[in-house]
């Protein structure tokens, strides 16, 4: 979709009928066992997830994101009884590294979705006890600033780190549409097991069926594999209200790239798979990164959702020049790794710069994710997803998976 082709795209043409008892609300007892709908240049085959790594093509690259879920509800009682649900979204300021935020002590400052919030007076301080090892800490919640949502956590003795006092007291942040209480298995198989980088609020779901024996099959396949780190966010789950899907304000997320990332796809040649709708974010997302930074422009790693719609063809780079002046960029400022934020929208008449193929489940009616499967693949969406309904495949987060190569 170039700035020639702004046609009107209504919501209605991306609802589905998805009936409750199709959503996986617990994940299988393996996780490479799920289904997977293989949908190859126009043909759909039913398959199994572990036979994944046979179906990939010769020479591609399979890029992770390894972010890791934290338990990012934080649950505050006051002296009336009532329960205060302080939801971490980021820290202040918001380019800050979440990574870094999780290994504060004493004190973390960080911007909340607040339940109950006309309950909670602003100069009232919310406080709870928990255990660490053989010893009492004392945590409190106070207003930071109001207007911004942003909530300051204190904590005495301030040895621990922000990421212990998360886990001794968070829970995981479960979909809204599960609609069930989180519970101690959760805590497993809600993350992948290739997660490494604390941060998210949702998992990456579609890496949710990969298992150590799949990652052997991918190595004796001589399938590449890459890692970045998209920290996903609550916005995941925010709806469409608007009649016409381009005018929905689109949420925008920290990713962080490595120079490891950079020089293994300036030097790639094959096909790129995304594994998840947020690794295709982050990959579409570089390209932009690096036309920003050849046109000079400020900002360069903060991407909103109308920036990619806004060239002709004929003035956009082929992809490895771009990746190559993100890469200059590290080598020329001596830097490891680059954060950047993207609100990439990804939209049918998007044309993907980067990735061929996607590794993905099936996705909610109307949302943002819908629409980024229909960018990539087409009208074949529909057919896809009533193929998965009519063949009994789990839906959602802990559902069935795909291999999309249009």
């Amino acid at each position: 979709m170039l700035k020639t082709k702004m046609e009107e795209l209504q919501l209605n043409d991306f609802q589905y009928d998805l009936p409750d008892d199709r959503i996986a609300r617990f994940p299988l007892a393996q996780r490479d066992q799920s289904k997977l709908l293989e949908y190859r240049q126009g043909k759909i085959t039913h398959r199994s997830f572990f036979e994944l790594p046979d179906l990939l093509p010769q020479n591609s690259l399979l890029v992770f994101n390894d972010t890791k879920v934290i338990p990012a509800r934080l649950h505050f009682q006051r002296s009336t009884g009532a329960v205060i649900e302080l939801f971490l979204l980021n820290p202040v300021p918001v380019d800050r590294l979440v990574s870094e935020a999780m290994q504060d002590k004493n004190r973390s400052i960080w911007q909340c979705m607040i339940g109950n919030r006309k309950r909670w007076k602003p100069d009232e301080v919310l406080t709870k006890e928990i255990r660490v090892g053989d010893h009492t800490i004392v945590v409190r919640a106070q207003w930071h600033d109001p207007d911004q949502s942003h909530i300051r956590f204190e904590w005495t003795p301030g040895d621990e780190s922000f990421a212990t006092i998360l886990h001794e007291t968070g829970k995981i942040p479960l979909p809204p549409y599960l609609n069930r209480d989180v519970t101690e298995a959760d805590k497993e198989t809600y993350q992948t097991v290739y997660s490494r980088i604390e941060g998210a609020v949702a998992a990456p779901t579609a890496g949710l069926h990969f298992t150590p024996e799949t990652f052997e099959r991918l190595v004796q396949k001589g399938i590449q594999t890459n890692y970045l780190t998209l920290h996903v966010g609550a916005g995941t789950f925010q709806p469409i209200k608007t009649t016409d899907v381009r005018q929905h304000a689109m949420h925008t997320e920290q990713v962080v790239y490595s120079r490891q990332n950079l020089e293994t796809l300036v030097a790639h040649t094959g096909p790129v798979i995304s594994v998840g709708t947020t690794s295709m974010r982050s990959l579409e997302s570089l390209y932009w990164f690096g036309l920003r930074l050849l046109k000079n422009e400020p900002e360069p790693f903060l991407l909103d959702q109308k920036y990619a719609y806004s060239f002709s063809e004929d003035e956009l780079p082929e992809k490895h020049e771009a990746f190559r002046a993100v890469l200059d960029h590290l080598q020329q400022t001596e830097q490891n790794q680059v954060v950047a934020h993207t609100g990439i929208y990804c939209l049918p008449g998007y044309r993907f710069r980067v990735v061929n193929g996607l590794v993905t489940n099936f996705h909610q009616p109307g949302s943002t994710l819908i629409l980024l499967v229909a960018a990539f693949i087409g009208e074949a969406w529909r057919t896809i997803y009533s193929a998965a309904l009519e063949n009994d495949y789990r839906f959602l987060s802990y559902g069935d998976s795909s291999l999309l190569l249009p």
